[in-house]
């Protein structure tokens, strides 16, 4: 039989493991030929994109307090709407911030640039994988590294805010931290989200609202206000006055 401390070191191996596949790219094996040269064409193109028209950016931060507030409590669970993803990218890079991601194949090129900033990917969504994925968030949160929820996401409504990050919340007592970012000039895409992507050399502004906490004895009926108190965050941060 293996004594205690050694069965202790190999379980907390494992667990390192873990948290290290988060920030790996996946084994894009379950795809076909075809489907792996777009993931990894997206995945460079939104990349150098993001690095590049980022790095001209000038930004303005507003709640700066409300974020110092969030990270003294340890692991904050940022959530935003979808369509910041482009600048949110660059301005939290480098952080270790772990992403909810779809197990689809657009999230799997979302999941690979946002690793080349230093991010890590949870695969799954409110769709597809999504309790797997939540389970996954949960055990890194407690081991103190910030997640962060596009809480219309994968496929909307856009602006409106989904349960996932506020069960994270009551899970592991971490604050939800609602921010946006707008950027003054900007092309929206096509998409359900109106997607957008920052001009070079635009001006943008950060906006973060208080964190708000989650129970961990909240009833069904208290984690629907606590949505709420979400979605009218991000809804007021984010019809602020454009700089």
């Amino acid at each position: 039989m293996q004594p205690s401390s050694t069965l202790s070191a190999e379980a907390d191996r494992g667990e390192k493991g873990r948290v290290a596949r988060v920030y790996e790219f996946a084994d894009l094996a379950r795809y076909s030929p075809r489907e792996r040269l777009m993931i990894r064409a997206a995945d460079l193109a939104f990349y150098a994109l993001i690095r590049l028209i980022g790095g001209t950016v000038r930004y303005t931060v507003e709640g700066w307090e409300n974020w110092q507030r969030a990270a003294r409590a340890g692991a904050p669970i940022y959530v935003f709407w979808h369509n910041r993803i482009f600048l949110a990218t660059h301005f939290w890079q480098r952080r270790g911030i772990v992403v909810m991601t779809s197990q689809s194949r657009d999230g799997e090129y979302i999941a690979r640039f946002i690793q080349r900033f230093g991010y890590g990917a949870a695969r799954g969504s409110s769709t597809r994988g999504g309790v797997g994925a939540l389970v996954e968030m949960v055990r890194l949160v407690r081991r103190g590294i910030p997640t962060a929820f596009t809480v219309d996401g994968p496929r909307g409504p856009r602006y409106v805010a989904k349960m996932g990050a506020v069960m994270l919340a009551k899970k592991t007592g971490q604050p939800l931290l609602p921010f946006t970012i707008d950027a003054r000039h900007r092309i929206e895409l096509p998409s359900w989200d109106r997607f957008q992507i920052p001009l070079p050399w635009t001006r943008a502004t950060v906006r973060i609202a208080p964190p708000i906490y989650v129970p961990a004895d909240a009833d069904e009926a208290l984690l629907e206000s606590k949505r709420d108190e979400l979605q009218r965050a991000l809804d007021r941060i984010s019809r602020a006055p454009k700089n």
